[in-house]
């Protein structure tokens, strides 16, 4: 009777070595694979400091006996100093992983991935590490169904943000990492750079040109994109401004040929959760980001 195979994680800082590995399994199923994706797509076009000084560290779960085409089934991308993130896993995975990084790297700062993966990979980190874990925000991955604009829609338009915006911008990114009470990934500025080469910003605007909302897209990476993020400055929340902004840069991704576009929510915002359903997005899966402390 033959043995069941046995896996492993291998673990490099090549960011090119880690896609040719990777590539097919993340691929096969984009949604639930989307940040790493998006992550990985951002350090190959702007560098792997564009998140930070930190070596940026990748992994891939698969047969210990296995090329690099060999069957891939979970990986993970992690950019110091932020959390790591986490494809779905199976448990026994979860627990190798928090096993080998806890000899290569005892103080990670966090994990953030699906809540079984998140959960699993946080006991088996306290079991090596005797660290605590504080659960931060609890999110809601979505796609987009059928896109239905809110009728009425507010007054003002659509456009694609330019160079002339970026002061506005990053002061935007700023507010909206204050707001949720997260460090941005990137430097605001950095943030907005990378995003005006690609034409990944978009300003709703009220009639006289004011800027009222903004709303963001990764690049298309597998065939998706993600709306990230969308801001609205406080004094002009409520008037259906985001909505607006959101349902632009939606239409706009499936109209340059993305076959998915996704967003995260925060489940402790009920308000956003019902405008992002209204507009047609659908229920995916749930996340959860946790921090250790040591």
């Amino acid at each position: 009777m033959p043995s069941e195979p046995h896996h492993a994680w291998q673990l490099t800082t090549d960011l090119d070595g880690f896609l040719a590995r990777a590539e097919e399994f993340l691929h096969s199923a984009p949604a639930p694979h989307t940040v790493l994706l998006s992550v990985t797509e951002t350090l190959r076009v702007r560098g792997l400091q564009v998140y930070g000084e930190g070596a940026p560290l990748f992994g891939t779960y698969a047969d210990a006996d296995a090329d690099a085409d060999g069957d891939v089934r979970g990986a993970f991308v992690w950019t110091p100093p932020h959390r790591l993130s986490l494809s779905p896993l199976a448990p026994e995975a979860a627990e190798d992983l928090a096993r080998q990084l806890a000899d290569v790297s005892p103080d990670l700062p966090g994990v953030a991935a699906d809540v079984a993966t998140g959960e699993a990979f946080v006991r088996a980190w306290q079991k090596h590490t005797g660290a605590s874990a504080s659960a931060g925000i609890h999110q809601r991955l979505y796609r987009l169904g059928t896109l239905t604009p809110p009728e009425p829609a507010p007054p003002g338009r659509a456009r694609v943000a330019t160079g002339a915006d970026r002061e506005l911008l990053s002061r935007w990114h700023q507010e909206f990492g204050e707001a949720v009470g997260e460090r941005p990934a990137m430097n605001p500025g950095e943030w907005t750079d990378s995003r005006l080469t690609y034409g990944g910003i978009t300003l709703w605007e009220t009639p006289d040109g004011t800027p009222a909302a903004m709303a963001g897209v990764t690049r298309r990476t597998a065939g998706q994109v993600r709306v990230a993020p969308v801001y609205t400055p406080a004094a002009l929340r409520g008037r259906g401004y985001g909505g607006a902004a959101t349902v632009a840069v939606s239409r706009a991704a499936l109209d340059a040929g993305a076959s998915d576009v996704l967003l995260f929510t925060d489940l402790d915002n009920p308000t956003s959760n019902s405008l992002y359903q209204r507009i047609g997005y659908r229920p995916v899966r749930d996340y959860t980001q946790y921090d250790f402390a040591y």
